[in-house]
């Protein structure tokens, strides 16, 4: 496996990971059944991209993203202090949505750097690009 296609993978599942923390440490505070079941469906959906990475990394024995713990803490850290005040459907959707292009940009600057990767993993990483998109456009309706 070529260098770029491990880098383009292991910010897959950088990102799909931190979606899916986010998601667990935010589903706690959501009062609203149908963004609740919004969110579930995207952790589902963030899960399967991450372990189409995590697959492709493994078939080719290449290291994977290991993320930190003080990373890990700091994400739930700024989620709780977000909604300290206001957790209400309207903030968790915006928080979403801001992870969501936090999380898109981290990919086009990785796609950008790692050029000379492979289709397989530039598919993997243009499917978390879309799914992330997608996602923004149906939270939108909650803000």
């Amino acid at each position: 496996m070529k260098k770029d296609d491990q880098e383009i993978l292991k910010e897959v599942q950088k990102n799909s990971g931190m979606a899916i923390s986010a998601i667990d440490t935010i589903s706690e505070k959501v009062q609203n059944d149908e963004l609740l079941h919004e969110l579930s469906k995207e952790r589902l959906l963030y899960s399967v991209i991450q372990n189409k990475a995590t697959d492709r990394l493994q078939s080719e024995r290449a290291e994977g993203y290991h993320g930190s713990a003080v990373q890990d803490m700091m994400l739930k850290g700024g989620i709780q202090m977000n909604t300290l005040t206001n957790c209400s459907a309207s903030k968790i959707a915006e928080l979403m949505i801001q992870g969501s292009n936090r999380g898109i940009t981290s990919m086009w600057k990785s796609m950008n750097h790692h050029q000379n990767s492979g289709n397989t993993s530039m598919e993997i990483a243009n499917e978390l690009i879309a799914f992330e998109e997608k996602a923004k456009s149906r939270l939108k309706k909650f803000l």
